[in-house]
């Protein structure tokens, strides 16, 4: 007997008697329909590939536009955008918190001139994009409709995700700004404003990945995201929206691990779970409110730095779980990840990884391939019970936002990474090229680097835009942008106007944080 990522039971067989009872009608359905065991979509891939995304953004927006290119004309059929630490913070290139990590782990975007260089000559009425970003997100969105609007494009016309899950940052990634009732607040006001606004795009990523990243186990990576996704789904009822108006549009977004059973079993559990809570627990109706539509990365965390090239073969493998378990959209990380930022030779053959996947296999060809297996549809059943057992510990509290504020998910992944980094170091729990099957002598490799002068050239960009506009306009902006902070009004809409008179992403946070605050974590747990 093995034992899972999750610290489930593995048989060493598997036959008719694991699935003794099992009712095959009642948990799995058809692909398509209720409880979406099997699939979103009735044809899956069998009609379209998934969406293939690479994830970029480094240094200056002139250099990730050069990549965007680069990338969409090697085939990707979605942008993913990595942003710079002081960007997902809140802080401009200029501030003394920001120096050091300007344009390191993602591109820096201080104001909505950064934005039009970012996605210059890029079609936004054609191209879905997605953005990796939390605490601020509903400015990085603003300058992004801002700069389709100023191009001719209609805002009903933009298709693509922001990630907008920040709990997830209060659990496992820490780019949290303001406490978590008013980061709910503001989530809640970019649900009512795209429903209004932007009715195309997805308002949420409800993340699981950073918590996998972190040391979340298969069930703990579900169970605490699907809990924040119930906390959010409350947010918004109780901000007076109908489950049937904002749900349709949120999305997900998980991890996946060389543990390929798992991972098919996993987000095979997550759909089904997540169908019953939205159509048992809210009321949902529409089908579309019930799916459990998802997003999928290949785990950064388990790529080596040792014999970098093995990575090529633990990306395929996670890539080809994703598939298996029915992911919308995929991004397969570069082999080089665990070295530097991508060099666009290993950007390109990342993106063709998925291309193989996609039109040199026959896994496309019908949906679902593990349905009626044993093993999976065994595993998929225990790891069904696990999450919703963790999911109640998580409901013991009062649900995901009062559990973060006494460190319970946050403590379970801590403990979960300790036991993995021991197994690690007693070799229970072989890496390949890292514990066993080293060599003596790696061979050079020339990482690709950011230029430190960026942010003295951000800063001198922010310095030129605040001497040129109309600083009046930009201070009557931000007080009106306070003004709804303290109130009831939906903050989106005095945020683009001061963004459309030039105001920085600094500048926004800032006059948030004025109002709200910022989150202190709690030290005695």
């Amino acid at each position: 007997m093995g034992i899972s990522e999750s610290g489930l039971p593995i048989e060493q067989v598997y036959g008719p008697s694991d699935l003794q009872g099992w009712d095959p009608e009642t948990a799995l359905g058809e692909p398509g329909k209720f409880p979406y065991t099997r699939g979103v979509y009735p044809n899956m891939y069998t009609g379209r590939p998934w969406t293939m995304r690479q994830y970029a953004g480094f240094g200056t927006a002139a250099e990730s536009n050069r990549r965007y290119h680069h990338l969409i004309e090697a085939g990707t059929t979605g942008l993913s955008v990595a942003f710079d630490l002081p960007t997902q913070m809140g802080y401009d290139s200029d501030h003394s918190l920001a120096h050091g990590e300007v344009g390191k782990v993602g591109v820096a975007i201080d104001t909505i001139d950064d934005m039009k260089i970012l996605f210059d000559g890029i079609p936004l009425d054609q191209v879905s994009t997605s953005m990796t970003i939390n605490s601020t997100a509903s400015t990085l969105l603003l300058m992004y409709q801002i700069v389709a609007e100023e191009n001719g494009i209609s805002a009903d016309a933009l298709t693509g995700t922001i990630q907008n899950d920040v709990l997830k940052e209060y659990i496992s990634r820490g780019t949290y700004i303001y406490p978590p009732q008013h980061s709910l607040r503001l989530v809640t006001d970019i649900f009512k404003y795209c429903k209004a606004e932007i009715p195309k795009w997805n308002t949420i990523s409800i993340s699981g990945y950073h918590m996998g990243e972190a040391g979340a186990t298969p069930a703990q990576e579900v169970a605490f995201t699907l809990s924040n996704g119930i906390d959010y789904v409350r947010a918004a009822v109780s901000a007076g929206m109908d489950i049937d108006e904002f749900a349709p549009r949120l999305a997900f977004f998980f991890v996946s691990r060389t543990t390929l059973l798992e991972e098919v079993a996993k987000f095979r559990a997550a759909r089904r779970i997540w169908a019953r809570i939205m159509k048992e627990e809210f009321g949902a109706k529409d089908p579309k409110s019930q799916m459990l539509r998802f997003h999928t990365q290949t785990a950064g965390v388990q790529l080596t730095a040792q014999q970098p090239e093995t990575n090529l073969v633990r990306v395929a493998i996670q890539g080809l779980a994703a598939v298996l378990g029915g992911t919308q959209s995929l991004h397969t990380n570069s082999f080089d990840e665990a070295l530097a930022l991508p060099s666009e030779k290993a950007a390109r053959l990342a993106l063709r990884t998925q291309q193989v996947l996609a039109y040199e296999t026959d896994i496309t060809k019908t949906v679902d391939p593990f349905a009626g297996s044993y093993v999976v549809e065994s595993m998929t059943d225990d790891l069904e019970k696990e999450i919703l057992e963790l999911m109640a510990k998580v409901e013991a509290f009062g649900g995901a936002a009062a559990a973060i504020e006494k460190s319970f998910q946050k403590g379970e992944i801590e403990q979960s990474a300790y036991d993995y980094a021991i197994q690690v170091d007693k070799i229970e729990r072989i890496i390949v090229g890292v514990n066993k099957y080293q060599i003596d002598v790696e061979e050079d490799y020339e990482p690709l680097r950011v230029d430190p002068a960026i942010e003295v050239e951000q800063s001198a960009r922010i310095a030129a835009i605040k001497a040129a506009r109309d600083n009046t306009a930009v201070a009557a902006a931000l007080e009106e942008l306070m003004s709804a902070a303290r109130g009831t009004d939906n903050v989106l809409y005095p945020m683009k106007k001061a963004l459309k008179a030039k105001a920085t992403g600094g500048e926004i946070a800032d006059a948030l944080r004025e109002v709200w605050g910022a989150y202190e974590p709690h030290q005695d747990f």
